[in-house]
């Protein structure tokens, strides 16, 4: 009786670890099997930022137009930035001293694709152009938008001779 019960109590225990084992060799090989991969907040918002840029690029060559808000018949400045966002639920006034007020502030140092950047030319007048962020790494800030002279066009407003001196601020529409 006593060998038949120490036998009943080894194969329990030996049960029970082959259970353990089998369990955790399951966790360890089970696989994320979703086809889509996931993404950190961070990620995704810059993958959105980045639809945003390629969407406005894509308006490059298109003609200005005083209050234009389409392609078709051309832009002003904020009226593109305008019809940029509507295209991913983002609304933003067709006015780029409106636009100005809308979204969070930001230091153009910190700005990221997509964050618009407005300019005035002296502290005392009220804005008078908006431009979309391409990309920014601090020597140059790439940005995409509906000039007067050239239409929209790509251009480092760092290290352009006319609109440095007049960068006022930078604005987030994106990020929540």
């Amino acid at each position: 009786m006593k060998n038949s019960a120490f036998q009943l109590r080894n194969s329990t225990n030996w049960l029970l670890m082959l259970c353990i084992a089998f369990t955790a060799v399951q966790c360890k090989t089970a696989k994320n099997t979703s086809k889509t991969p996931t993404l950190k907040p961070d990620s995704r918002e810059m993958a959105f930022r980045r639809d945003v840029v390629a969407y406005a690029a894509r308006f490059k060559g298109s003609n200005y137009l005083y209050a234009g808000k389409n392609p078709n018949t051309g832009f002003d400045c904020s009226g593109f930035t305008s019809y940029v966002f509507s295209n991913f639920d983002i609304k933003l006034s067709p006015a780029s001293r409106e636009q100005e007020k809308q979204g969070k502030p930001k230091n153009i140092r910190d700005a990221q694709p997509g964050d618009l950047i407005f300019f005035r030319r002296k502290a005392s007048d009220p804005i008078f152009h908006v431009s979309l962020v391409k990309s920014n790494d601090g020597k140059s800030l790439w940005v995409i938008h509906s000039t007067t002279s050239r239409g929209v066009i790509e251009e480092d407003v760092l290290n352009s001779t006319y609109w440095k001196q007049y960068i006022d601020s930078v604005r987030d529409v994106i990020s929540k």
